[in-house]
């Protein structure tokens, strides 16, 4: 009996391993390893920052789940790898921590066959002073980027609606919605929020007390961390700055763009521009999304000498079979993006969703005046996560079953994505901006025109879109419980 550990239960370790229990739970062991007791859908996190949704609405019990279908759940979170073994084994081996199930604190050893790295990103706070983190969290900004944040900011804006009811004419509170760095990530999170607290306010009956700002680190609106998309209108190709900057615009809604947010005081966000400046933003109410950062796993080699650096990324997410050849930006192609998430050097290590290291921006990669780097990272959220998740639990099934390298692929230059940003949650009231893209990951030797195909790429805002978002949340939150006939979901 082969054991195979994942690590992390977000979208792409839950895919991961609930496949992988299906497949071959019976002749093998799954071990799931995650410092969270619960699951989360986080796109529904949006609707619990607004007060729209309750946490219990987007969460769940994991280890009923596991135990139902026979894993082995730890809740626990990873330290090191062994891929080696150690001193008194060959046997490779993982170090865990506990967080729950009543051993808090204490530490065990897990030795593996295979090992899927899918713990997600580590939530950079710290990055940039003010924003928070821990006990700290909600002193300046707030977050969604967990259902406990989103709670927080709820309350938050909760109290500040109750502030502007009784606001005298013409006084305005500055609410400013977008990222926290000039190297974050997930700018739709963020863009989802601040539509949904614009229709908060309209609910409310105090749209005309709000200034609200957007702030982002992406060179044009529309970027969203994969250069822009072309959309096909009546035969035209638009870009989706305009088609962002009209959503933007019919809401009355301000954007600043090419920002790093330096710093953040109780009631001041600064940033730098592009262009080398430095300024400033007032504001009564502030949700700006953190970097990502991988979580800090260490790897060692069998006599003990760390060898981070060999299986990790300077950022902390894991290498894997990408090309990641430093060259210039214009040099770099599709081909060059991981398709199997195999650990090159360690052939039975794996990793998926955000947790793997990306070989390149998406977007171009620019520099401010002062040498400041303000770009967005790319995306690996949602359903590339959950693709590539099944991918590596296929490929890892026809290895225990005998293969002798990775039999699925999965890359992003590959494959389409889909995003619907909801604007409200009721059923006859709020719209929907519904996207996709194929590829994710620009193909300008395949289509050279704007790197995607542009049947398949398109964007669309209306009540249908807002309808779709409501069953995605149902329809995932079902797949995730392994209710009857989950499988059948596709990610």
């Amino acid at each position: 009996m082969a054991r195979v550990v994942v690590l992390g239960a977000g979208v792409a370790g839950h895919t991961t391993a609930t496949f992988l229990q299906k497949w071959v739970g019976n002749e093998h062991e799954i071990v799931v390893v995650t410092p969270n007791s619960q699951w989360n859908w986080i796109p529904s996190n949006i609707w619990v920052g607004v007060g729209a949704m309750k946490p219990e609405e987007v969460t769940f019990e994991l280890e009923p789940v596991y135990t139902d279908l026979g894993a082995t759940f730890k809740q626990a979170k990873a330290v090191s790898i062994n891929p080696e073994g150690g001193s008194e084994s060959d046997k490779p081996f993982v170090t865990i921590e506990f967080t729950g199930q009543g051993k808090d604190g204490e530490s065990e050893d897990i030795t593996y066959d295979y090992l899927v790295n899918a713990t997600g990103p580590k939530l950079n706070f710290g990055a940039t002073p003010g924003l928070g983190e821990g006990s700290n969290l909600g002193e300046h900004t707030v977050s969604v980027c967990t259902f406990g944040h989103a709670e927080h900011a709820n309350e938050e804006l909760q109290k500040l609606i109750e502030e502007m009811r009784s606001l005298p004419d013409g006084e305005k509170k500055n609410i400013v919605i977008g990222t926290g760095h000039g190297m974050c990530t997930c700018q739709g999170a963020a863009f989802e929020y601040i539509f949904n607290v614009e229709h908060a306010l309209n609910v409310a009956g105090v749209r005309d007390k709000a200034e609200l700002i957007w702030i982002s680190n992406e060179y044009q609106l529309g970027d969203f961390g994969m250069g822009g998309m072309h959309l096909d209108r009546g035969g035209y190709l638009t870009g989706s700055k305009i088609f962002t900057e009209s959503i933007f615009a019919e809401r009355g809604l301000k954007w600043i763009t090419q920002a790093h947010t330096e710093k953040v005081t109780a009631d001041t966000i600064y940033y730098e521009t592009l262009d080398g400046e430095h300024h400033e933003v007032k504001y009564d109410f502030s949700m700006l999304i953190p970097p990502f950062a991988g979580v800090g796993l260490k790897a060692y080699d069998k006599a003990g000498e760390d060898m981070t650096a060999k299986v990790f990324a300077p950022n902390g997410f894991m290498k894997v079979d990408a090309d990641y050849t430093p060259r210039p930006y214009a040099e770099w192609r599709a081909a060059d993006w991981p398709r199997t998430y195999q650990n090159p050097d360690y052939k039975n290590m794996f990793a998926a969703g955000i947790a793997f290291a990306p070989p390149h921006f998406i977007s171009k990669p620019m520099k401010s005046a002062n040498g400041t780097p303000i770009n967005p990272t790319p995306p690996r959220t949602g359903m590339p996560s959950g693709i590539i998740g099944k991918t590596v639990a296929e490929s890892i099934k026809d290895m225990l079953n005998g293969a002798a390298e990775p039999t699925h692929t999965a890359s992003m230059a590959e494959m389409g994505a889909a995003c619907v940003a909801s604007t409200g949650m009721g059923l006859l009231d709020g719209t929907a901006a519904a996207m996709t893209v194929f590829p994710v990951v620009p193909d300008f030797e395949k289509y050279p025109e704007t790197g995607r195909d542009q049947k398949l790429t398109f964007g669309e805002v209306g009540l249908a879109g807002h309808w779709i978002k409501h069953i995605l949340h149902h329809m995932f939150m079902y797949k995730a419980k392994c209710k009857p006939g989950w499988t059948l979901i596709p990610e």
